[in-house]
């Protein structure tokens, strides 16, 4: 049986309020120089997303040295694949080395990726966000690295930055059938490697919470279908393509006021992230036939405290799946397309 523990995913805590206020105060200002960017207008006259503006001007500023490091061709190979697509629970997709707050970037550059990458997630939800990049990784700045695929501006492009629990993209709709510009990854460990049952401090824990509410609401054949005894790895997240191969139970079968809850869980898990970002999954996901293509299943196996409160949980449609595994502590992996035929470069 392959493992659930994730390689070298311990924390790194450290104390750094001085590196932070630093941040902070570098961060305000780049968040108030994105406010007097120009607007690049595209066809329709719609001007780009802050975060792809912000990509290109970050390109534009790259030394010939700096692109040697982190700018690649669109599908550039190396031994983990098409790196590109690659997505795993704790990696770098560059030379650690050139971490986005260390000395391989200037002041400048790393007030511009900071600003993009913030500009990736629903505001309300950054000092959230804050709190498990300091507990997963000593805080923004001390861990994560960036890659730039394809030429910004142009009409191929991808960001993406990795770290431990963490793998976001920016990609202005540029990578075609695809939410997110490809496969994401998100997690946090709030109380150590092992966490208790109630995920003490998690920050995406509620989710978990939103979920099993909805199990709450199962009647018994609707718990038979939906609760199974073994979660499949955690990586696993490759699409089935049709309904009736994936186990659960069929969101089609719930009553009115379940599928009401099930939108709210669906609302939950988007919630992080920038609005034209939701919008783009929830296309993506209608394109596939919504909600109503899509099972629920929980999962015994890892239940901590056997409490009954299912930490192991996956909404999964033909071209959708979003796999939460809270043992032993959160990892959730993302994908969702609206073409089944994609394949997937995950490792966990």
């Amino acid at each position: 049986m392959l493992s659930d523990r994730c390689p070298d995913c311990e924390s790194q805590n450290e104390n750094t309020s001085d590196v932070s206020r630093r941040r902070f105060l570098k961060t305000a200002a780049a968040t108030a120089a994105v406010a007097t960017l120009p607007r690049i207008i595209v066809a329709g006259d719609e001007p780009k997303p802050t975060s792809e503006n912000l990509v290109k001007k970050l390109y534009d500023s790259l030394t010939p040295e700096q692109k040697s490091e982190v700018c690649f061709d669109w599908d550039y190979k190396d031994d983990r694949g098409v790196l590109r697509t690659h997505v795993s629970n704790n990696w770098n997709i560059t030379d650690t080395a050139w971490n986005v707050g260390g000395k391989h970037f200037t002041s400048d550059q790393q007030g511009i990726i900071e600003a993009l990458f913030w500009g990736l997630y629903n505001p309300e939800w950054h000092d959230r966000l804050r709190k498990q990049l300091q507990d997963d990784a000593g805080g923004y700045g001390k861990a994560q690295t960036i890659a730039l695929f394809g030429t910004p501006g142009s009409d191929k492009f991808e960001f993406v930055m990795t770290g431990r629990h963490l793998t976001i993209r920016c990609d202005g709709n540029t990578t075609s059938n695809v939410a997110f510009g490809g496969p994401i990854f998100y997690g946090h460990a709030a109380s150590g490697f092992n966490e208790p049952a109630d995920h003490t401090g998690n920050v995406y824990w509620h989710q978990a919470l939103k979920a099993n509410g909805l199990f709450k609401m199962l009647d018994g054949k609707q718990r038979d279908k939906a609760l199974i005894a073994t979660a499949p790895h955690e990586s696993q997240v490759g699409f089935r393509g049709k309904a009736e191969d994936i186990p659960g139970l069929p969101v089609s079968e719930l009553t009115a006021d379940q599928k009401t809850h099930a939108q709210d869980i669906l609302k939950t898990l988007l919630e992080p992230y920038r609005s034209s970002d939701q919008d783009e999954a929830r296309k993506c996901l209608e394109a596939k036939g919504g909600l109503d293509q899509c099972r629920l299943a929980f999962y015994k196996s890892g239940d901590l405290g056997n409490d009954g409160v299912w930490d192991n949980w996956r909404l999964e449609g033909p071209a959708f799946v979003w796999h939460y595994r809270g043992t032993p502590h959160v990892h959730v992996w993302v994908n969702i397309a609206d073409d089944s035929t994609l394949p997937l470069n995950a490792k966990g």
